[in-house]
């Protein structure tokens, strides 16, 4: 058994106390939040993509830096030279070369290009990043609200069961005193058949919104913070849609990405053109030899040399001019993606702030269809035992009741969700965000 190093003890001692204890405090929207950032496989692979695309910006300007070049040479010659008469001269040496090049360039297009598109690029890959960090949110608040969500159908899945459970006893004893009937009892049965099976299901359900969760935030939790009681949405929104559509084409990390992806495709139209254009180079070369050739054997010899190199490209069969138009090509697929892109940001932008602004005055007539719902339960029961109603009647009123209960908690998740999409099409979405739905709950 290996045993725990000194640092280690006190993080093992609280887990095994907590284990004891078999208590668990309940996991915040914020603090699950912090726990994807760690632990979301797909925000770590995005992670690594931004940092891997940051090096764009280094690897397009080195086409711009001067270029280093050494290499070294040794060999092991034998010279025979026979120069007639008898007269043959057998020579071993060895041939040494160094040669020192620095290579800058002058006048590159291309090396601009490739620059300007290394730059296009990091930018790309910093607005795919940005996007990735609103859609953690999104997809933890998602998955967070749809558990509770799922919590709060088997609450409502097992009160009606139990209801139904109750209900039937009152049926057995009304029966047995010859003051119910047997109609009454199958219906309650039938009732409670059905309920026990909506609960099995409901409970599948909320395993599975938890195992979602539990997979982004990197560990499985039971316990959930709830949403605080008498929660009523509030219209805080002072910004009309106009104030939000210009935030979006602004900041939006999606629009973003697409607009820097048509610089890059207009840096490739760019550099494809260089390869018609000449280029200039200033080169200074160093070069040492030792026994280079056979009439330098056994001499040393050293030289330095400045100057410039000027390439003029004439003819490639065609190739320049047709990766040229399809670089073309390639951009005007790039501007109409962006397009696409927008009219799509918009139509969400819109869908949300309709659904944030309709939100309100829908939980306050829920709220009411709930208080209703719970005063026709009571009056039901009461008018059965003045004998006005009949068991049916509170069945059906119970059943109105878990419905309305279920659509405000539904309306109220789908509120504060509607909240971060439209901050995320808008560009605005950050942890802020988060910590202000968060105080909702306890």
């Amino acid at each position: 058994m290996r045993i725990p190093s000194m640092k280690l003890l006190p993080a093992v001692l609280g887990f095994a106390l907590a284990a004891a204890c078999g208590q668990a405090s309940a996991l915040g929207l914020l603090e699950a939040y912090d726990l994807a950032l760690k632990n979301d496989p797909a925000f770590r692979s995005a992670v690594y993509a931004n940092e891997a695309g940051k090096e764009n910006r280094i690897l397009g300007r080195s086409n711009l830096l001067p270029n280093v070049s050494a290499n070294y040479g040794s060999n092991k010659a034998h010279t025979v030279s026979d120069y007639g008469l008898g007269r043959v001269n057998d020579q071993h040496y060895i041939s040494r070369s160094t040669v020192v090049q620095v290579r800058q360039p002058l006048v590159n297009f291309d090396a601009i290009a490739r620059y300007r598109q290394g730059v296009a690029q990091s930018n790309y890959t910093a607005a795919q990043f940005e996007s990735q960090e609103q859609n953690v949110i999104l997809r933890v608040a998602e998955a967070y609200f749809d558990a509770l969500f799922q919590a709060d159908q088997v609450a409502l899945a097992r009160a009606e069961r139990d209801v139904y459970v109750e209900q039937r006893n009152v049926n057995d004893k009304l029966f047995k005193n010859g003051e119910g009937t047997r109609t009454d009892m199958l219906e309650t049965q039938s009732r409670l058949d059905v309920a026990e099976a909506a609960l099995i299901e409901a409970e599948n359900n909320m395993n599975s919104a938890l195992d979602v969760l539990a997979g982004i935030i990197g560990g499985y939790v039971d316990r959930l913070d709830q949403l605080r009681p008498g929660f009523r949405a509030e219209q805080r929104d002072v910004l009309g849609f106009d104030a939000w559509k210009d935030i979006a084409l602004r900041n939006n990390p999606d629009i973003q990405t697409l607009q820097y992806g048509v610089q890059v495709a207009t840096e490739e139209i760019r550099k494809q053109r260089a390869g018609h254009l000449p280029r200039l180079d200033a080169i200074a070369t160093y070069n040492k030899g030792v026994s280079d050739t056979t009439t330098t054997i056994n001499q040393d010899i050293k030289t330095h040399s400045v100057g410039f190199q000027v390439n003029i490209p004439l003819y490639a069969g065609g190739a320049i001019s047709a990766a040229t138009r399809q670089a073309a090509a390639n951009k005007g697929r790039a501007v109409a993606d962006l397009e696409t892109q927008i009219n799509k940001v918009l139509v969400e932008l819109r869908r949300q702030y309709k659904l944030t602004e309709s939100s309100v005055p829908r939980i306050n007539a829920l709220i009411k269809a709930v208080d209703s719902a719970e005063l026709l339960v009571k009056a039901t029961e009461q008018s059965i035992k003045g004998g006005v109603r009949i068991n049916l009647d509170v069945l059906n009123a119970q059943r109105q009741l878990s419905l309305a209960r279920r659509d405000l908690a539904q309306a109220r998740y789908g509120y504060m969700l509607a909240q971060l999409r439209l901050k995320a099409a808008a560009g605005t979405l950050a942890r802020d965000d988060v910590q202000l739905i968060a105080a909702y709950f306890e």
